[in-house]
């Protein structure tokens, strides 16, 4: 039986706990790659939500080597912890758009790190020819290879309004060919979207569970200075989530997710110089404390009301 080491979810935490008997921490890198929303190759503009730092503001300085950015990273995290191994996570951009040959060089920089023990890549569905894929495939024997896809949203109407530039059946068709190659996918979906409701969210988190993702991030829409949804924020055509609406949401939507999916963030923290909204979410700790005591005073477990549909 699984064990949840005390948290009424299958945290990221648990599951290294479980499978590694030990905690590691990520290191958030920059490989100094783009995006084709960004490059021309299906906008100049972006994500609407993504800032210039291509949703890597935390990741190291892409004028470092990788080697040390991660050596950086790690003595930093030392200061507060005992941790010997890490995840070498490629954060910002799209971190499969670029060469065959400077992927494998970067990848293989963070691999043989030795205190790196698997290799974390976010991209997006449409950035994963079979070469590539190929390449995911051959390191996955060498040390644990996870890849992070950005779904955001299943609506295409919203989809359509925050620019993803990919149709849901580009995202079906990633997942597959990852878990055909045994290499775990973790989804990124975002919450408060606009023009967004509960029963929006819900359909999302269920079409996740028929699918055979490894894990999930549930993150908070925030509103970052400089992007073209701050635009539209300034305008009143949307409102944020309070603090409370969004706790609801949040343990609303783990009731609904497969227990088996592991739970990689529950929440975020914007770059509080480029935060516009919520402002409450710049406390993460507390954001998180609130929303462990609201679970506890309802006796909440990950997927207790789970339904397949």
């Amino acid at each position: 039986m699984t064990s949840w080491h005390g948290k009424p979810y299958y945290s990221l935490d648990s599951y290294l706990k479980n499978t590694y008997g030990r905690k590691m921490y990520k290191v958030s890198l920059d490989a100094g790659m783009t995006c084709p929303n960004r490059d021309g190759t299906l906008d100049h503009r972006g994500c609407i939500f993504c800032s210039t730092g291509g949703s890597g503001d935390f990741a190291g300085d892409r004028a470092a080597g990788i080697h040390t950015q991660i050596d950086d990273q790690i003595r930093m995290i030392q200061k507060k912890s005992s941790a010997q191994d890490f995840i070498a996570y490629f954060q910002a951009y799209t971190n499969t758009y670029a060469p065959l040959s400077y992927l494998k060089d970067v990848y293989m920089e963070a691999l043989e790190h030795p205190s790196v023990a698997i290799l974390d890549i976010a991209t997006r569905p449409d950035c994963l020819p079979d070469e590539v894929l190929d390449l995911l495939e051959k390191l996955n024997r060498k040390k644990p290879v996870w890849v992070e896809l950005g779904l955001q949203t299943i609506h295409p109407s919203t989809a359509a309004y925050i620019r993803r530039g990919y149709d849901l059946s580009c995202f079906e068709d990633a997942v597959r060919k990852l878990h055909t190659r045994n290499i775990p996918v973790i989804v990124h979906t975002i919450l408060g979207l606009p023009g967004e409701n509960v029963s929006d969210a819900l359909a999302t988190i269920q079409y996740l569970n028929q699918l055979p993702i490894f894990g999930i991030k549930l993150q908070l829409l925030h509103v970052l200075k400089n992007t073209d949804l701050a635009a539209d924020y300034e305008k009143g055509m949307f409102r944020t989530l309070e603090q409370e609406e969004y706790l609801d949401l949040v343990i609303t939507c783990l009731q609904q997710l497969s227990p088996d999916i592991v739970v990689h963030r529950v929440t975020g923290d914007g770059p509080k110089k480029l935060l516009i909204s919520p402002l409450w979410s710049g406390n993460k700790r507390a954001v998180l404390n609130r929303l462990h005591r609201k679970m506890a005073l309802g006796n909440f477990r990950q997927g207790q009301n789970f339904v397949v549909y």
